[in-house]
């Protein structure tokens, strides 16, 4: 633990170098455009994938980057950010390799995170993506990760915080990307949705690109 707290020490003092007022703007308010919804996963740092600083992503981060509609937590997080910080964009991203998308898929037994990931095994259910014989367990993990973003966007449009915004006429849009861990880049899916419109063109379009990588 000591050596955390050294590195911290280092980290203030080389921002600090770069920029002697920093920390005292970062401190008198917070204004990011961003709210990020990612998965925990210690190797998808959200502000370094995107290459900003502190104050400029709003994010919140859980197992498979899931959008629950009982998950109090996620959606304060969202009420938050974009009622009172007026994001402009959120992004669901998901990546590669996905353990929580992976012990859904093949079915791993991990103790009370089995109960989390039944909303994994939900989103494989409603496109009939399951391992069997003769299918490529890899591609079958990349392909549910990619259809889990592509649901979990559907979750966000369908809440009442982001339909009551565009009611308002607020400019907020929801974007679906994905982040391989081997080479470190992001796509975009394609479910970009700015309005209540959208949202049934996006989803089919996503999913039918989605099928099609993986037919």
């Amino acid at each position: 633990m000591e050596d955390l707290f050294k590195k911290n020490v280092a980290w203030a003092e080389s921002v600090k170098k770069n920029d002697p007022t920093f920390f005292e703007q970062l401190s008198k308010q917070q204004a990011p455009e961003y709210l990020w919804i990612g998965c925990s996963d210690s190797r998808v740092p959200a502000n370094e994938i995107v290459g900003l600083i502190p104050g400029e992503l709003f994010v919140h981060r859980n197992v498979a980057n899931m959008v629950v509609h009982n998950d109090l937590n996620c959606l304060s997080v969202m009420q938050y950010a974009v009622e009172y910080l007026k994001v402009k964009h959120v992004i669901v991203c998901g990546h590669y390799g996905c353990g929580g998308i992976r012990a859904s898929v093949e079915r791993q037994k991990l103790g009370l995170i089995d109960n989390w990931l039944l909303n994994v095994q939900d989103v494989q259910y409603i496109h009939k993506a399951y391992l069997s014989e003769g299918k490529d367990a890899e591609a079958m993990v990349d392909k549910v990760c990619e259809l889990n973003v592509t649901e979990q966007v559907m979750n966000v449009c369908k809440t009442n915080i982001i339909k009551d915004a565009w009611g308002r006429g607020q400019e907020v849009t929801v974007h679906g990307w994905i982040y391989s861990i081997a080479d470190g880049l992001l796509k975009d899916l394609g479910v970009n949705v700015s309005s209540s419109d959208e949202i049934r063109s996006k989803y089919h379009q996503a999913v039918e690109a989605i099928n099609k990588r993986y037919a």
